[in-house]
Parts: C-alpha cells; sequence; structure tokens
C-alpha cells in the first residue's frame, strides 16, 4: 500500500498538543470506511504544523478520512517512500 505524508501547514491559532491527538483519534474512528491507516502524526506548537503518515489507496483517500473525522485537511499530501 502507497504511503502518504500530508502537510498541514498553518494550524489554527491555539491548537495544542491535546487536539492533535484528539483530531488524531477521529481519523482512526472512519479511516477503515476509506481504506487508509494513519500511522504516526507529528506536531509542531512552535512552527504551527501537523504532518501525518497514512497507508492509503490514494491521497484523495487519505483526504476524505480527515475531511469527515473533523475537517482538517491538509495543505498538501505527498506519497513517501520509507527508507533506513
Amino acid at each position: 500500500m502507497p504511503l502518504f505524508m500530508d502537510i498541514h501547514e498553518t494550524v489554527p491559532e491555539g491548537v495544542t498538543l491535546q487536539d492533535v491527538i484528539g483530531a488524531h483519534e477521529a481519523d482512526v474512528k472512519v479511516q477503515d470506511a476509506h481504506g487508509v491507516k494513519y500511522l504516526k502524526y507529528w506536531f509542531s506548537e512552535e512552527a504551527g504544523k501537523v504532518f501525518c503518515l497514512a497507508e492509503a489507496p490514494t491521497a484523495e483517500a487519505a483526504e476524505a478520512v480527515h475531511r469527515e473525522a473533523h475537517g482538517l485537511v491538509a495543505d498538501r499530501i505527498i506519497e513517501v517512500i520509507e527508507g533506513s
């Protein structure tokens, strides 16, 4: 299954780690319906960015999970290959 990294360039002001955890939990609840598995996420409060790694059939499927789960869609989604 392809791997995708989505990049949320600017998160709403005041977003906390707890908010990001909640959004990830919402993704997990709906991901199966789209054939997606969100694997990891990273949050930089200082930079105001979130990065999410997912296995998905397409970038559009990964976006659909975010859209359905919480509406916070990524600014960019790129296919990646895992290195060592």
